[in-house]
């Protein structure tokens, strides 16, 4: 008997527990489940505006910049006015040339290499710049924090457009402060360009200490 009994008990407290594991399995899964699709719906949900866009800047009046734009953005750069993009990132790109081809965007790729850009670099961007229309038409230039990109818009805005140096300035360190290799480089392309222009323009900053991506 008292085996008997102690068989009940236990034969109780199983179905207890497959009762509670049901329970749980009808109430708790579905609720993550739901939860799940709220994160995803949310993720989507991220990308409703250029407010999500990394470091994105409006330059000047045809000037825009950011880090490296998730597909969706493309769509509200080009409501945004946005008809060409300037991409500084190195590697394979195919996919963005294909995005921005899609919907009628020009783009270009001018791979900068993070540890050496060059004035070559620059003046490839100058030539790429050159295909816009300021008075039509708006330019995003972008990299993947848009550290390459407020570069190399300072340094055109300085340059070509000859905007005011300390405006242009606060732009770029809003982003960031140019390490002692992309100081240097800035240089160089802008001692290029006054040589080339009968110009003086120059920078009113000093390098950071060493930062990377």
């Amino acid at each position: 008997m008292n085996g008997f009994v102690h068989f009940e008990a236990i034969k109780k407290v199983s179905n207890a527990l497959l009762s509670f594991v049901v329970v749980i399995t009808y109430t708790v899964v579905p609720w993550a489940y739901a939860n799940t699709q709220v994160s995803a719906q949310q993720t989507k949900e991220e990308v409703v505006s250029l407010d999500s866009l990394t470091n994105y800047q409006v330059n000047n009046s045809f000037m825009h910049s950011s880090g490296l734009p998730a597909p969706e953005h493309f769509a509200f750069l080009k409501a945004e006015g946005v008809t060409h993009v300037i991409d500084l990132i190195p590697g394979d790109r195919s996919e963005e040339a294909g995005l921005t081809h899609a919907l009628g965007l020009h783009y270009t790729n001018i791979p900068v290499d993070w540890q050496q850009p060059t004035v070559e670099h620059f003046e490839q961007y100058v030539l790429a710049m050159a295909q816009a229309k300021p008075e039509e038409e708006k330019v995003l230039t972008h990299c993947k924090l848009n550290w390459r990109g407020a570069s190399f818009t300072y340094l055109y805005r300085i340059t070509v457009l000859g905007e005011d140096e300390t405006v242009a300035k606060k732009d770029l360190l809003n982003i960031w402060q140019p390490n002692v290799t992309w100081f240097t480089f800035m240089g160089k392309a802008i001692s290029r360009y006054n040589t080339k222009h009968n110009t003086s323009v120059s920078m009113s900053f000093l390098p950071s200490v060493e930062q990377d991506q």
